[in-house]
């Protein structure tokens, strides 16, 4: 376990990160060490875009401790890669679910949609994310074309 200890706070270092102000994140980067550094790693790699990477990013921008500043952006900026990443294959799934669901063919689909087949192709491997609206009319046309059976 780490000797960190923290001032002029009212958490301790083994609550939970995201239960840290921005003044003991800056104290962990500052003079933590790789058990702290890696709590922190955890809390990002859960929420890239959460509380506790913004609160890094923050102290990130007006202190640069030595060779950790480096990791945490690095940290940081995998974290989110691998989660959108991981979203645009939730998105392709579930473009995939819906046009089978709709019994259509890939073509049929795509014309009531408004977008042609090779279109919808990227949108099915993953390779282009089809905008919210897009999604929506294909949630409505997998209903429509379940209600005409």
């Amino acid at each position: 376990m780490s000797a960190l200890t923290f001032r002029n706070v009212e958490v301790a270092p083994s609550d939970p990160v995201s239960t840290w102000p921005t003044e003991a994140i800056q104290t962990a980067l500052q003079r933590g060490g790789l058990s702290d550094w890696q709590q922190l790693a955890r809390a990002v790699s859960a929420r890239p875009w959460g509380a506790v990477a913004r609160r890094i990013e923050q102290v990130l921008r007006y202190s640069r401790p030595y060779g950790v500043s480096e990791l945490m952006e690095r940290v940081i900026d995998r974290a989110r890669i691998e989660t959108e990443r991981a979203e645009r294959e939730t998105v392709a799934q579930e473009v995939v679910s819906l046009i089978e669901r709709s019994g259509l063919t890939r073509v049929d689909f795509a014309s009531r949609i408004g977008t042609s087949a090779s279109r919808l192709s990227t949108y099915a491997t993953g390779k282009v994310t089809p905008s919210a609206a897009l999604m929506v009319r294909m949630r409505v046309e997998t209903e429509a074309a379940g209600e005409l059976d």
